[in-house]
């Protein structure tokens, strides 16, 4: 069974509560929920942590079982070398990786403007609320 990790940052965690005029009122248990119902035959693996150091052996594991990953990398997107330097390995073994965001982080504060991640993903989803999560999903499990 193919296997899709879907990891999310920093402060996610705080979905439905964290600035709902930004982010919505839909928590990210609501998004497993949705996910794991729109996923039809494909194992999802969901994970938030506010650690780099996760989400970067998350990243590992998914390259150790050439797992596609689908990453909110939430305020880590703009600095986190480390983790930018995981994500590429995934190309490496035929993973696929989607940069997700819910609002566009071109449409806010500048420093929101830079993503350290983009680069070596294979696409990026922003700006669309929960439903960039269930966009880069539908673009995976494509044949």
């Amino acid at each position: 069974m193919r296997k899709i990790y879907v990891l999310n940052g920093p402060n996610l965690n705080m979905l439905g509560a964290r600035e709902p005029e930004v982010y919505g009122h839909q928590t990210l248990a609501d998004i497993e929920a949705a996910m794991r119902k729109a996923a039809g035959g494909v194992e999802i693996e969901f994970h938030q942590s506010a650690s780099e150091d996760v989400l970067i052996g998350l990243i590992h594991k998914a390259f150790g079982e050439k797992a596609d990953v689908i990453l909110n990398p939430a305020a880590f997107t703009h600095y986190s070398y480390a983790l930018r330097d995981a994500c590429a390995m995934l190309a490496s073994v035929g993973s696929r990786l989607i940069e997700v965001h819910i609002s566009n982080p071109h449409s806010r504060e500048s420093f929101r403007h830079n993503s350290v991640i983009s680069g070596v993903a294979t696409g990026v989803i922003a700006g669309f609320g929960v439903d960039s999560y269930l966009l880069a999903l539908s673009q995976l499990t494509r044949n």
